[in-house]
């Protein structure tokens, strides 16, 4: 029987999934792919802006241009392997020792995961891509990389799971001492 108050944290998967789907969705349907004169300007002259590109690799691009086979594993099957591992961890929170807190912020996590793997299993063209943000030259980009809802998630979890855990190692430290 499965345990209601473990799967809670699940609603951050679905919302995650539901939110970045309907804004593919969305941007599919109003934005032409790789149309550089019809993007829309949200913030600024050119700071903040929405466009609409595909990405057949992962973070930066990476790996879309190995063949099929490999992508097929480490784009698809890999992911979904580890996203089923850290949903156990989520759900098995206590034997993990994670607090309720980090179980939310890895089912976000896996929300955004499950967003592009998404992408990845049913849209041939690779995982859309639309927010796109001046960088003004740092490392190297005039503009960061474009993103989307998924991606956003799965950083800004990943940020605040980092930080819970430091702060749980040093809580843990200064109650040893």
């Amino acid at each position: 029987m499965l345990d209601k108050k473990r799967l809670q944290p699940f609603i951050l998967t679905i919302v995650v999934v539901l939110l970045d789907q309907i804004t593919k969705l969305i941007i599919i349907k109003t934005i032409p792919a790789y149309d550089w004169d019809s993007f829309i300007n949200v913030i600024g002259d050119d700071f903040f802006r929405i466009i609409h590109v595909k990405n057949l690799g992962v973070a930066f691009s990476m790996g879309s241009g190995l063949p099929d086979i490999f992508r097929f594993v480490l784009m698809k099957i890999l992911p979904l392997l580890v996203l089923a591992w850290v949903g156990w961890m989520v759900y098995h929170r206590e034997k993990e020792g994670l607090t309720v807190f980090q179980s939310w912020l890895l089912a976000g996590v896996i929300g955004g995961g499950l967003g592009n793997l998404i992408d990845r299993f049913f849209r041939p063209d690779g995982v859309v891509d639309f927010l796109d943000v001046k960088f003004y030259g740092l490392f190297g980009l005039e503009r960061w990389p474009t993103f989307n809802v998924a991606d956003a998630a799965v950083v800004v979890t990943v940020i605040l799971l980092l930080i819970s855990l430091l702060c749980q190692a040093v809580k843990k430290k200064d109650s040893h001492e």
